[in-house]
């Protein structure tokens, strides 16, 4: 089985067409799968555009009326995924955004990966045409990840778009206990979920894959200051919270 996890907040131009393309994709490509999305307190319309599709869709609605923020709603989503199966060595996670920044038609690629015997796959957006904004931030924050936390300069921390073994969040989720599997916001929580992940990961693969930007139908979300301070507070505590990323090297 095949989890496809959405966070959504005030998507409701995007998230219904976003579910149908994905319906798309598994037309063509046979696999067993269920849509998990959390609405996380969405004032717009995002609740009535995804009452239709649960009627004809593998759909589940999470959250409600409040919100509770990027990093709540991406563990509340982990965890009802990592409960509804008993094969977790077998089923997989893939995490998206709701705005079409995640392009669907890469799915079957990152299931293939998966199948091939990856644990974790992560998606590179190195050639994708980014905003200046976020060209800036994500080239700032790899730096300072690297350079306070010691983390690989060959993985892209920032990025939304990935999947992971189910057998291998569980493990996180033990390890966590009753903390938060993901804390932050936006790019630290996915910074976050990733660096916990890859100490249980056998074998972690990468994906070239574009990021659409031109087709978000709302203003991009960046705010280049606050996440640049944001970032910067969490590189300097990444070993802290993670202390089995590699010792950094000395000048």
């Amino acid at each position: 089985m095949l989890y496809i996890c959405v966070p959504a907040y005030n998507e409701a131009s995007t998230v219904g067409v976003l579910l149908w393309r994905i319906r798309k994709v598994f037309q063509d490509f046979d696999r067993e799968y269920e849509l998990l999305v959390y609405d996380d307190g969405s004032d717009d319309a995002t609740a009535e555009v995804l009452k239709p599709y649960a009627e004809v869709l593998p759909l589940t609605v999470l959250g409600g009326s409040r919100r509770v923020g990027y990093a709540a709603a991406v563990d509340a989503l982990v965890r009802d995924a990592a409960n509804r199966t008993k094969y977790g060595r077998r089923d997989a996670i893939i995490l998206m955004q709701g705005d079409f920044t995640d392009p669907p038609q890469h799915i079957p690629e990152l299931v293939r990966r998966f199948e091939g015997g990856a644990d974790v796959v992560i998606t590179d957006r190195g050639g994708s045409v980014t905003p200046t904004p976020v060209r800036r931030l994500r080239q700032v924050g790899n730096w300072m990840l690297r350079a306070f936390g010691g983390a690989s300069p060959e993985l892209d921390p920032f990025g939304s778009f990935r999947l992971f073994r189910v057998s291998v969040l569980r493990q996180l989720m033990k390890a966590r206990g009753d903390s938060p599997i993901v804390q932050g916001d936006r790019w630290t929580a996915n910074a976050d979920l990733l660096l916990g992940v890859l100490p249980f990961a056998r074998r972690t693969e990468t994906l070239a894959c574009e990021a659409c930007y031109d087709l978000r139908l709302r203003e991009s979300r960046v705010r280049p200051f606050a996440d640049g301070v944001q970032i910067f507070r969490f590189a300097r505590g990444a070993r802290s919270r993670h202390p089995s990323l590699p010792a950094r090297a000395r000048a």
